[in-house]
């Protein structure tokens, strides 16, 4: 009897794309994990490697805030918009206990003087919308249940400001400092006193003093504020209101964005939009030390306990790990964002990565499977500057080869007097530096904007040069070939224009290869046209219903008859390409359309009052093969079919769309989300585990020899029937875990390990015993019949295998017999 086993329904997943710099991230104690808060869930990373060893993952909203256990240093604490705390073994990625307080929590605080509670920042009056702001601190009641409710709380503070960066405390936590525009407070816990300091709206030189970020000195009595103007200042004896005394530093030229002061209070860390960290030495501020070009702006800093690391969080979802001498030792990348995504999703057959826009003028490569960043592919080649006002060269349309050989860009930078400057750049691939190179750049390729890009599949190519074709709003399409540039110099090939199309002076807006390359489809406006992709003519038009198209496609594999188009007056039509009628169309507000390679599906995000469904179809059926309401609170922008590297196994139809690809979906917020049965954090728990365990090995060769060994193990040790390892294991980790000054010598070592490397045979092949025999002939020509000492070939047969004894013995008598027959003359049988 077979069982039937119910596969678990289809649901949206997070996939990345999360930012990691919403909040200041935070070391833990031996410095050895950095972790941050990332939507909602926590990302444990590993500061040797700067790989996610761990996913913390139970809250159900944006979470708020993070901080260490100030009981346990291998615990961690984290607060979010549902209204819980959560406390975690980061270890283990265990979630140990949760506090329900039912509000929302903006920020979190920890003190080592206080254990039994934690602050937070919540709306004032506890409502959901609130113009003023309170911190409190929250009893953590003692319980052996998992779950237990924490309503006991105190206002510290009211009418503070909802950043964290507003909050610091200082002195081993006997006072807090709040920042909010132009006032200082101070608020002592012992006196129970509040002092309050204020600014004037404008210095001397006509500059702002609002403050932006606020840091305490941890030994002693002094209180770092940051402010609009660049300026930093130092205040002391505020615990006396008129004997208050502040010294100014300035270096930003902008707001300044964080301050941190190091573990033990030496030096200041201040960062802001120039990308450059300052650390200003305590006591004699005028001796500065910069780190420049972090890349991007500073948003937070963070430094370890122990005073080993520190880090800075930038505007472009990085995380730069730096030690204390101000040398940078890893970079944590996340996906870049902050800026619109004007190239779409593209997948790069190459590195099986996913490629978007990333910082400005740059491609990034995001590998799916680590959410980290491959690298970026400056296509620019610009220096960019962060001053508000300039209009920069941007990077607005891309696209792949089928092969992933070539990839074309097209930058545009639109000046306030000037025309459009229009540049578009082909990119071939170089197997040796593993990246692309600039082959060809064409500048003002069209008179207006380029709306459309699409190579023709070089594999079935009739012509066998590779072709693109670039649509733009000047009201033409243009096919551009790759042909031979070689001269006496050097042997090259370059990208040149071979065909030109119009139709009735109409703006082309999409075009579309079929999947055998033979036809091209070019929608101008309202209007679908169809060429000859090898002498370029045109063939037919679509024009019904009428609106302009919005989206072009054709089918796939069985499909590949149908072309598939969204109106803006939200129609999808599918039309016959060999009767050249309209199949079939339905009313629906299709968003975002995007085709299958690898099977005859076809994925429609459709909006319809700020709800976005999804809805899967084959082009020959009007019926869905799948349906998904609501996926998104945002609207999707973007969306994209990345093939799997193993077939998926799903029994139910409504899953076979997920069998060979996986669709995944951008959200305006930027947030890359998924479809699928599983959660990702769940398949990459065992990998990180792993990590986990390997990190701690050091780099060295030995290191390289004792993994691969390891590695070897594991492999071998998941088959049944695969041959036994040698011993060498053991005898390899004692050498490399002992101390050198207890070993015994090296002729001892040598031995003892060649012994151990020996693999043991569980068998003799014909062949190894035709050379015995051949072996022992040639020594009894030389040699009279000797008796064998049974115990000495005991001892030798020991010394070559330590294992275990691996062939029969045989007695004195066998051994003679044996060499009888091995004299006798077998010469006589040869077949003549």
């Amino acid at each position: 009897m077979v069982e039937v086993v119910e596969e678990p329904d289809v649901r949206v997943l997070r996939r990345g794309g999360s930012k990691i710099n919403y909040r200041r991230p935070v070391f833990s104690s031996d410095s050895k994990y950095l972790f941050c808060a990332s939507g909602d869930l926590v990302k444990v990373y590993s500061t040797a490697t700067e790989e996610c060893v761990h996913v913390l993952k139970g809250h159900k909203n944006l979470i708020t805030g993070i901080q260490l256990n100030p009981k346990n240093h291998l615990q961690l604490y984290s607060t979010s918009l549902d209204g819980t705390i959560k406390l975690w073994d980061f270890t283990d990625g265990i979630l140990i206990k949760t506090f329900v307080v039912d509000f929302k929590l903006l920020a979190l605080y920890t003190s080592a003087a206080d254990e039994k509670s934690i602050f937070a920042i919540i709306p004032g009056d506890n409502k959901e919308v609130s113009e003023k702001f309170q911190l409190i601190s929250i009893n953590l009641p003692k319980s052996t249940t998992q779950e237990v409710e924490a309503k006991d709380f105190t206002v510290i503070l009211d009418d503070v400001h909802q950043s964290p960066k507003s909050i610091a405390f200082g002195r081993e936590c006997t006072y807090v400092a709040s920042i909010k525009t132009l006032e200082l407070r101070v608020f002592f816990f012992k006196k129970k006193k509040q002092y309050s300091f204020h600014l004037g709206m404008k210095s001397g030189k006509g500059t702002f003093n609002i403050f932006t970020c606020v840091a305490c000195h941890p030994k002693e009595d002094c209180i770092a504020t940051g402010h609009e103007d660049g300026r930093i200042r130092l205040w002391r004896n505020f615990s006396h209101k008129r004997e208050y005394v502040y010294r100014t530093e300035h270096w930003h030229y902008d707001a300044v964005s964080d301050l941190a002061f190091s573990a033990e209070g030496t030096n200041l860390l201040s960062g802001g939009i120039e990308g450059v960290l300052v650390q200003w030495r305590y006591g004699s501020e005028t001796k500065k030390s910069f780190l420049p070009r972090l890349g991007a702006a500073i948003e937070h800093i963070a430094t370890s306990p122990n005073g080993a690391l520190c880090c800075t969080s930038h505007s472009d979802n990085k995380i730069t790990i730096i030690r204390s001498n101000l040398i940078v030792s890893g970079i944590i990348q996340g996906l870049v964002q902050g800026q619109k995504v004007i190239t779409g999703l593209m997948f790069d057959p190459k590195s099986k990565a996913l490629v978007l826009n990333g910082k400005p003028g740059h491609l990034q490569f995001y590998s799916l499977q680590s959410d980290k960043q491959l690298y970026n592919l400056d296509i620019v080649q610009q220096e960019h500057l962060n001053q508000s006002g300039l209009n920069m060269t941007e990077v607005v349309k891309a696209a792949f080869d089928s092969q992933g050989t070539w990839l074309v860009t097209v930058e545009e930078r639109k000046g306030e007097k000037s025309d459009l400057e229009l540049r578009m750049k082909l990119w071939a691939y170089d197997e040796e530096k593993q990246s692309f190179v600039l082959n060809t750049t064409i500048n003002a390729p069209h008179e207006s904007h380029i709306s459309g890009l699409c190579f023709q599949n070089l594999t079935s190519s009739r012509s066998g040069l590779a072709t693109l074709v670039s649509a733009g709003l000047d009201c033409q399409f243009k096919v551009w070939v790759l042909g031979d540039d070689s001269d006496i110099y050097r042997k090259s090939v370059s990208w040149s224009c071979d065909f030109v199309g119009t139709y009735h002076h109409l703006q082309a807006t999409n075009c579309s290869f079929s999947e055998d390359g033979s036809l091209l489809a070019v929608s101008f406006e309202q209007i679908i046209t169809l060429w000859d992709a090898d002498i370029w003519d045109l063939k037919c038009t679509f024009c019904y219903p009428p609106g302009k198209i919005r989206d072009l496609a054709f089918g796939r594999l069985s499909c590949s008859k149908y072309l598939l188009g969204t109106t803006e007056n939200e129609f999808l039509c599918c039309w016959n390409l060999l009767s050249c009628t309209l199949e079939w169309s339905t009313q629906l507000n299709v968003k975002v359309l995007q085709v299958d390679p690898l099977s005859e599906n076809v994925a429609a995000f459709t909006e319809f009052s700020r709800i976005t469904d999804l809805f899967v179809f084959k082009p020959n059926e009007p019926r869905p093969l799948y349906m998904q309401a609501n996926v998104c609170y945002d609207q999707v922008q973007w969306a994209l079919f990345v093939p799997r590297e193993v077939p998926e196994n799903y029994n139910s139809e409504s899953n076979q769309w997920l069998v060979r690809s996986q669709l995944y979906f951008l959200s305006a917020s930027q947030n890359l989300m998924t479809f699928g049965t599983e959660s990702v954090e769940e398949r990459l728990t065992p990998s990180s585990k792993q990590l986990i365990i390997d990190e701690n090995i050091p780099k060295t060769p030995f290191h390289v020899l004792l993994g691969k060994h390891r590695e070897q193990q594991r492999n071998f040790g998941s088959e049944t029937e695969q041959t036994a390892l040698p011993e060498g294991s053991v005898t390899i980790s004692q050498m490399l875990h002992t101390p050198a000054h207890v070993l015994p010598n090296a002729s001892f070592l040598c031995l003892m390990f060649m012994n151990s490397l020996l693999i043991p045979k569980v068998g003799i092949s014909s062949k190894e015993d035709d050379d015995e025999v051949e072996m022992e002939s040639e020594k009894e020509e030389d040699e009279s019949d000797v008796e064998m000492d049974p115990t000495e070939n005991d001892q030798e047969t020991k010394k070559a295998y330590s294992s275990e004894e691996l062939l029969p013995k045989l007695t004195k008598s066998e051994e003679k017999e044996l060499k009888k027959l091995r004299k006798i003359d077998y010469s006589w049988l040869t077949v003549v």
